[in-house]
């Protein structure tokens, strides 16, 4: 295989670029223990799925009924969220920018959620070469569709691009479509994420371009 160079990152969202996993947590924790009582810790293990993946596993047969109010409910609970970034994410990016780095939003979020990050955050839109959302792929995390479509979009080749992402779902997507894969711990503890991962960190605060492309030509 030719030397791997460092062209393009794709970020995961929540709990990659935004600092919003502990708010889904409360949300969809009083969701489960109101549905879902006899199943503790539930709104962990849905972390990273897409809102049709929770409802076609947990809310079908006789809760299908209840999916309109769920949407209604997380639609108004996500108006109200705060988008703010993990720390040291804005200089990271700026870094990757300044040493010619392609960049990518690659999230199982829609767009009605994507309206309320514009909403919190007006110049998020022009900090990417391109966001994709669940309305861009076929089949979501863990399935690498997206990661691929997102490094096509960007017109990179898969082993010159590195994925970010904190959910086992994301991570097995970005590992399946064999890319480099750097682990965010702010949703699962490094040891839990180190087979899925080839770095872990907690945030953006002690990581560069520099360190991450002599990591990435190394593999």
């Amino acid at each position: 295989m030719a030397q791997r160079t460092f062209k393009a990152a794709l970020f995961d969202l929540d709990g990659v670029i935004f600092d919003t996993e502990p708010q889904y947590t409360v949300f969809w924790g009083d969701i489960c223990r109101q549905y879902h009582p006899e199943h503790p810790g539930l709104e962990i293990e849905i972390k990273g799925q897409t809102l049709t993946q929770i409802y076609d596993r947990w809310f079908s047969g006789d809760l299908e009924k209840e999916r309109e109010s769920i949407t209604k409910r997380l639609y108004a609970f996500e108006q109200e969220m705060h988008f703010d970034f993990i720390s040291g994410f804005e200089k990271f990016l700026s870094d990757l920018h300044n040493h010619g780095v392609l960049t990518a939003v690659v999230t199982s979020s829609n767009q009605p959620k994507m309206e309320s990050v514009y909403r919190y955050q007006p110049a998020f839109k022009n900090l990417f070469d391109a966001i994709l959302t669940s309305e861009d792929f076929e089949r979501s995390k863990p399935d690498p569709d997206c990661y691929l479509k997102a490094a096509q979009r960007l017109g990179v080749d898969i082993e010159n691009c590195i994925v970010f992402e904190d959910s086992f779902n994301g991570l097995r997507s970005g590992k399946a479509a064999q890319m480099a894969v750097v682990g965010l711990t702010t949703s699962n503890s490094a040891e839990s994420i180190a087979s899925l991962s080839d770095i872990q960190m907690k945030d953006y605060q002690d990581i560069s371009y520099v360190q991450l492309s002599s990591f990435i030509s190394s593999q």
